[in-house]
């Protein structure tokens, strides 16, 4: 009988299964292996780089932000200080879906829909994890209450106690002290990160951007532990925000409002500076604006009410304003002469009117027509003759006018701390050469003279030049900050002082100037009746625009903004000079007519009392007062 076939191969299947058994406990060792290979090297060979994430995932260090500096005015007038305002913030770590916790704030707290795209581009700026982004300032009470009572919808969603700059003279001092704003993307990528870890703001104009580095202080920090959700458990290190350092400014509230009440609502500026040190003692430009509207991020609907406005009142005139400066340059014009020797206080020109050049038909015409017939230096200068120093300008030639007008700052910035200021323009042949590829010509020579052609002068550079006279060549570079922490301000690039040849030339001029004011023919004898003090002075009138030759100015076919500007210059008192005073007043028209009075006034505002008499310290016996005899 056959062998029966077995329906299984037992010993086959037991083979089968054994292999299969090795194979799976090759592979469960091999898993093992490399699971507890792979926890040796996390929890040996790289436990202090994990001990350190993992600390890092629990540990959060959260700057202080410093509170910025004060600046005060030089009798301790604050202009610039902080308070504190309730804001929103938004912890990008915390919040989740950060777009639809975005949605609902503008829903909740009923805002306009344009401030989405505020907050979506707030959010785009760099920051460190956990650190909260300032969405909204100045929350209300009803806005605070809102996002409480719906606090469970808006997670990272926090109301903060923040101080925000706040500017309590408004725009007194705006032009000057400048302003704070958001810090944005492109001064974001240049800041030291570590500095302004949490501060929202910095200096944009004036002394805030200058000084910039004092006021904003030292950041703090905070090394927190948070939990899972970012929330803080308990505070492990604290280490202080240093805060920034209080500035005092040479400013005068008093002297500043008495400028501004004096300059009324035309256009212009107005620079007033102690001679003897270089302090700016009043800066107006007007229009001016409310900085405060800055702070915490202007709308646009305020801003480009500000940047579109036909007068500019964001301008710094005195600073950035570039004129022609008309006949207040005539004194420093005849320093040149006088040092140069080219002229001296004695040298007569004949003035019929006009003055041309040898050879030449064209007729440099006087400001008066029937001409001042023999003039001398006084009389020049008395009596803004133009004849005399069309005369000497080009007696002097471009190549010496430029040297001399030079050392008294035209063409360069001059201040020691005002970041905005424009260095105008003397121009010379090298100049023209390279900017118009043209070769200079005498006539270019003789109506700088008068202070028309290219050249340009800020408000503070006519300010700086006339002190100068005033000062007899020493030079004290114009300056806001008083002290700085209680420090004075160092010059670190001192200007060399004028010296002349003979020192008495300064007098001569000094002299001239009060025959301006003082004398019965002087051009703005009106402006000082009355007055305690002498006066040294010298007005201007600038063309805007071009007269053509043989025709005369006039002011009813003249559109108001085309009209000539009116400028100024002075100090007083003329033999111990305490102010020297700057006026430019936009199409004003009449230097000594109309921006005299305004020197007069400030001046007033500075050396007499209360009761109109003169300070006692300005009463020195060597100090004439009053007019002298005509």
């Amino acid at each position: 009988m056959p062998k029966p076939i077995p329906l299984k191969d037992h010993d086959t299947e037991k083979r089968l299964v054994n292999k299969r058994l090795i194979a799976c406990a090759a592979l469960v060792l091999a898993i093992s292996c490399t699971l507890v290979g792979r926890l040796y090297f996390l929890q040996v060979t790289e436990f202090d780089y994990n001990s350190t994430v993992s600390e890092n995932n629990r540990v959060h260090v959260l700057p202080i932000p410093p509170e910025r500096g004060f600046i005060y005015d030089r009798n301790g007038v604050l202009l610039a200080d902080n308070q504190p305002s309730f804001n929103m913030t938004l912890t990008r770590e915390r919040a989740g879906d950060a777009a639809n916790v975005l949605d609902s704030v503008i829903s909740i707290l009923h805002l306009p829909a344009e401030e989405r795209a505020v907050f979506a581009k707030a959010m785009k700026q760099a920051r460190h994890p956990f650190e909260p982004s300032t969405l909204l300032y100045d929350l209300t009470e009803e806005q605070i209450a809102l996002l409480a009572v719906n606090q469970y919808r808006l997670p990272g969603i926090d109301v903060e106690a923040q101080f925000v700059r706040h500017y309590p003279q408004g725009n007194h001092f705006a032009h000057s002290v400048g302003y704070v704003g958001r810090i944005n993307e492109k001064e974001t990528k240049q800041l030291d990160p570590t500095q302004y870890r949490g501060t929202q703001s910095i200096g944009k104009t004036g002394i805030e951007r200058f000084y910039e580095p004092e006021l904003h202080g030292k950041v703090g920090f905070e090394e927190v532990e948070t939990n899972a959700q970012g929330r803080v458990m308990r505070v492990l290190r604290h280490t202080d925000a240093v805060p920034g350092k209080n500035i005092v400014l040479s400013l005068d509230i008093k002297l500043q409002e008495a400028a501004e009440e004096a300059l009324g609502d035309r256009r212009g500026s107005i620079i007033a500076i102690d001679p003897k040190t270089g302090e700016v003692l009043a800066m107006v430009s007007k229009p001016s604006f409310d900085p405060n509207l800055f702070v915490t991020g202007i709308s646009s609907r305020d801003y480009s009410g500000l940047r579109d406005s036909i007068d500019k009142p964001l301008f710094n005139r005195a600073l950035r304003g570039l004129y022609a400066p008309g006949s207040t340059i005539k004194p420093e014009v005849a320093i040149a002469g006088l040092d140069s020797g080219v002229i001296s206080a004695s040298t007569r020109v004949f003035d019929p009117g006009y003055f041309q050049l040898p050879n030449v038909d064209h007729k440099y015409r006087n400001w008066n027509h029937s001409g001042d017939g023999w003039v001398d230096l006084n009389a020049a200068i008395m009596r803004s003759n133009d004849t005399y120093f069309y005369d000497l300008a080009s007696k002097l030639g471009i190549d010496r006018l430029h040297d001399y007008l030079s050392m008294f700052g035209v063409g360069q910035k001059v201040s020691l701390d005002m970041f905005e200021e424009s260095s105008g323009l003397m121009p010379s042949r090298e100049w023209k050469r390279s900017t118009r590829r043209q070769a200079w010509y005498p006539g270019e020579t003789v109506i700088l003279g008068i202070g028309q052609g290219y050249m340009q002068v800020t408000p503070l550079q006519l300010a700086q030049a006339t002190a100068l006279i005033a000062n007899k060549g020493v030079w004290n570079r114009p300056h806001l900050a008083r002290t700085i922490d209680g420090a004075p301000p160092v010059d670190e690039h001192p200007m060399p002082n004028i010296v002349l040849h003979d020192p008495k030339e300064w007098e001569q001029v000094n002299h001239a100037m009060q025959l301006v004011m003082h004398d019965a023919r002087g051009i703005a004898r009106a402006s000082a009746t009355g007055a305690q003090y002498r006066i040294a002075g010298k007005s201007g009138t600038a063309q805007v625009v071009a007269i053509k030759q043989g025709e005369r100015y006039n002011r009813l076919k003249t559109a108001e903004r085309n009209r000539d500007n009116a400028l100024f210059v002075g100090f007083a008192p003329a033999e111990d000079p305490q102010i020297v005073i700057s006026v430019m007043i936009e199409n004003g028209e009449a230097g000594g007519r109309v921006a005299g009075p305004v020197v007069r006034k400030v001046m007033d505002a500075w050396l007499l009392d209360s009761q109109g008499g003169l300070k006692p310290q300005y009463a020195s016996p060597h100090i004439k007062q009053g007019n002298p005899p005509v």
